[in-house]
């Protein structure tokens, strides 16, 4: 990667576009697919339909799938057993070249790319399974390995690339050259529109057409060791140009790319991530990829199954904690008896084991979904990134709890003092990102949220939108008027309120009958939170996240019990494993129900107004008082960079790992 001259860093950064409300929600709008062409269980379940039929039998995949999907699994299972040394990543904050190396002689780094170009061509399942071994032996190998599949390179180009840009990329991504996704700048994360890196286009006779890039690029995951780029950057309207947020693959190594800072966190230590800037860097118009204008929509449909990968390392973690919750609880002994004999423990426990495989189930059946081609998985890939990465977080926290003052300890100081390393602290640390990356909770809440209600804004939206005019009313409200008469009635009965409902499912079958009837309460809760507040219901976000928080739970339930169901069916010769399933399916259900309740509780009993107004006053300086007594300490630097670092961090950082 090449230098900057400092003179011309103030160039080379794109203005970011100023854009108002209404600006923004239309260019997240654009950006959405409007239309469900495929059948989806989480999207029916927001509308008060539980369709067990979608998920049950369980979708599995055919013999030979599973078969090379469990050869690798054995062979990365070695490496990582034997190659992977957790506490030298911590110690150094890097995934050494070796470890690297490795993976791509593995083939890890095309486990999600076709054959026809030198990858692996793995299921969903098992490129998620691969994920949740990895991320055990260092969080670090997870992203590395994600980033590079989910949201790099692979995942764009196969899914919109020309079969020449296929032939050209793909192989390079198989043979292990690393990618990474540059979207975020230094002031535009989830708004989009304001997206300031520019794509100019060009034509050079020496080249033929082409763009000229310019921009600041921020958390860029693999970006500091990446040799391949997706970047997305804003082509400005000309002639023959629509223009707009447009996605391209850029070489990392080309004139005018400079990475300036490799950023450090929390956790994840050993994560490749920093601050690039692209000056003047010329990109060829072969290498855009899909057309001008579709970039966001490009990288939203690339998430729909890479998001898949948070849930992965998510439920990894929660197994790795169920783990050790067992061991430690077996051992330690306290008045007399281990201490997961006594209920205050047992509780931690029981909840680590229950949600360790309701997460797992999640993943394993968002993931069948997605191999059998035939379902629409965007709700339901959503769901698991945001429930899978809220649960595992307060997974390890409890097994903090559990492990007292050595879960507050490092392993390498546990090891030091002669005892079993075990770092609870750091997958504290580590798994707290999730719930930030690829789109915060809080986001995820209000997308999820927008795909529950598409379907009312679908048949009702002139209604609640202000730009209407009167005969878009008129043919609105007709519309409405057609679909509530039908849909309202079967929001009042259902097979849940059948004392035999869901017999198939032996004891589960009452926490399917809760499924449907929460699901039939959810759906009509909705609908009166859109007539009470029509337009405003998009302001009433805290509303909305317990509407998705509910739909999440329910998910869960459902994904749980097939499971359960399924593992019973497929091992019959193995009861004691199906009694198993059947007992964890059991006790998540249990736990969620009382979590849906509350939620529902909360739906109109809260404290959201008070909320929303001492918050106004907390932002307009009312209470300041209350900050006194403290050190204003590191409060002296700009809260969002100028995409200019100082000159003892400008510098580039690339590290060759070939």
């Amino acid at each position: 990667m090449t230098a900057v001259d400092p003179a011309r860093r103030g160039a080379s950064r794109g203005a970011p576009t100023t854009v108002d409300e209404r600006e923004a929600r239309r260019v997240a709008e654009a950006a959405r697919e409007t239309h469900w062409r495929r059948p989806s269980f989480g999207r029916e379940l927001f509308l008060g339909r539980l369709r067990l039929d979608l998920v049950h039998p369980y979708p599995r995949s055919d013999e030979e799938t599973r078969r090379r999907g469990e050869e690798f699994l054995d062979r990365l299972r070695e490496f990582c057993r034997t190659r992977v040394d957790a506490q030298q990543i911590e110690r150094t904050a890097r995934v050494p070249d070796d470890v690297v190396r490795g993976l791509r002689e593995l083939g890890a780094l095309g486990m999600r790319i076709d054959p026809e170009y030198g990858g692996l061509g793995l299921s969903q399942v098992y490129y998620n399974r691969a994920l949740m071994l990895a991320g055990s032996a260092h969080p670090a190998v997870g992203a590395l390995l994600s980033a590079h599949q989910s949201i790099g390179v692979p995942q764009p180009v196969t899914l919109f690339g020309t079969p020449e840009q296929k032939r050209r990329f793909l192989p390079r991504c198989a043979r292990g050259e690393i990618s990474a996704f540059l979207l975020t700048e230094p002031d535009v994360g989830s708004d989009p529109a304001r997206l300031g890196a520019t794509a100019v286009p060009t034509v050079d006779g020496a080249v033929g057409a082409g763009y000229v890039l310019d921009g600041v690029k921020l958390w860029t995951t693999n970006g500091v060791v990446a040799d391949l780029l997706v970047v997305m950057a804003r082509v400005p309207t000309s002639e023959g140009h629509p223009g707009g947020i447009t996605a391209f693959v850029v070489e990392a190594d080309s004139p005018g790319i400079t990475v300036e800072h490799r950023n450090e966190f929390m956790g994840l230590r050993g994560i490749e991530n920093g601050v690039t800037r692209l000056h003047g860097v010329l990109v060829p118009a072969e290498n855009r990829i899909g057309a001008e204008g579709q970039g966001l929509r490009i990288a939203l449909t690339t998430l729909n199954t890479g998001r898949l990968a948070l849930p992965a390392l998510c439920a990894g973690a929660a197994k790795w904690c169920l783990r050790i919750a067992r061991e430690w609880s077996a051992a330690r002994v306290q008045w007399g008896r281990p201490v997961g004999e006594h209920e205050a423990v047992a509780g931690k426990v029981a909840f680590v084991a229950a949600t360790a495989f309701a997460l797992e189930s999640v993943l394993e059946l968002a993931g069948e979904l997605a191999d059998a081609g035939g379902h629409d998985i965007r709700i339901e890939a959503a769901l698991a990134k945001l429930h899978g990465s809220e649960l595992a977080w307060l997974v390890a926290d409890e097994l903090v709890q559990i492990r007292g003052g050595r879960g507050y300890e490092t392993a390498a100081s546990q090891a030091a003092r002669g005892e079993r390393g075990v770092p609870a602290e750091q997958l504290l640390r580590d798994l707290r990102i999730n719930r930030i990356f690829e789109g915060s909770s809080e986001i995820m809440r209000l997308l999820v949220a927008r795909e529950a209600v598409d379907t009312h804004l679908a048949v009702a939206g002139d209604l609640v939108d202000p730009g209407a005019d009167a005969a878009r009313r008129v043919r609105a409200a007709a519309r409405a008027g057609g679909f509530y008469a039908r849909w309202l009635p079967t929001l009042v009965v259902g097979r849940g309120q059948a004392p035999g409902g869901y017999g198939e499912f032996g004891p589960l079958a009452g926490h399917l009958r809760f499924v449907e009837r929460a699901s039939r309460r959810l759906a009509r809760q909705t609908f009166y939170a859109m007539a009470r507040w029509r337009g405003g219901l998009e302001r009433r976000q805290r509303f909305l996240g317990r509407v998705v928080d509910i739909g999440a739970e329910l998910f869960a339930m459902s994904a749980s019990c097939v499971r359960a169901e399924a593992l019973r069916q497929e091992h019959p010769d193995v009861p004691e494993r199906g009694r198993s399933a059947y007992e964890l399916a059991d006790a998540f259900c249990r736990q969620a129900e009382r979590r849906v309740t509350e939620l529902f509780r909360r739906l109109w009993s809260n404290t959201d107004a008070t909320d929303r107004s001492l918050a106004r006053s907390v932002l307009a300086g009312q209470h300041t008082w209350l900050e006194e007594g403290v050190l204003d300490a590191s409060l002296d630097g700009p809260w969002i960079a100028d995409g200019e670092p100082g000159d003892s961090t400008c510098q580039d950082v690339h590290r060759t790992v070939h």
